[in-house]
């Protein structure tokens, strides 16, 4: 008979091989997961600083800097806009304004003297000129008015209505004025709206 070969004859590998390779995987498994969990994390950079910095000032403070300065609370605070403000301190609410003093009525009076007033003008007159009779026998020239109600006749010279007197007359216009001479107004023919009333 020939030489044994060390492989099978199906060309496989030994299964004993393929046991220790798979035990030899799971192991390097565990060691890193197991190794990542015990490891401590490291800080940052600037976490290390100053926690260097810190334990560094901790060393230096001396056992007066721990009290507590109750009587400092108790102080005056000092004003706003004194120099030596601390922002730690409590604010405290400055007393309300003082309310405005009571206004007092005025007690001058402005006197006007009558003699510097001048007097009002009188209203308008609202008679409406109609119309002109020439030549009227014993008459002469006599205007026609009206106020929309009741229609008037008047020479020159004469008083209308008992209050307005008849200054001239003319052939389109007629000149009026209060019977004490004051506002003489001119009033043009145009009254024939009050005709047909």
């Amino acid at each position: 008979m020939g030489t044994e070969s060390s492989t099978p004859p199906s060309g496989r590998p030994r299964p004993w091989l393929l046991v220790a390779l798979g035990a030899a995987v799971v192991l390097a498994l565990l060691s890193t997961f197991m190794a990542g969990k015990s490891a401590t994390p490291s800080a940052p950079a600037s976490n290390r600083r100053a926690s260097g910095r810190v334990a560094k000032n901790v060393d230096n403070v001396q056992p007066g800097d721990l009290e507590v300065h109750l009587k400092a609370l108790k102080e005056q605070k000092p004003a706003a806009d004194s120099s030596d403000r601390n922002p730690f301190r409590f604010y405290v609410k400055p007393p309300p304004p003082p309310p405005p003093p009571p206004k007092v009525a005025s007690t001058t009076t402005t006197t006007i003297d009558p003699a510097n007033v001048p007097p009002a003008p009188p209203p308008p007159i609202t008679l409406k000129y109609i119309g002109l009779l020439e030549g009227v026998p014993d008459l002469g020239n006599v205007a026609v008015f009206s106020d929309c109600r009741v229609t008037m006749r008047a020479r020159e010279g004469e008083i209308i209505a008992g209050q307005y007197r008849l200054v001239k007359i003319g052939k389109e216009s007629v000149v009026l004025e209060y019977a004490d001479g004051r506002g003489r107004t001119t009033i043009r023919m145009s009254g024939q709206e009050c005709l047909g009333k």
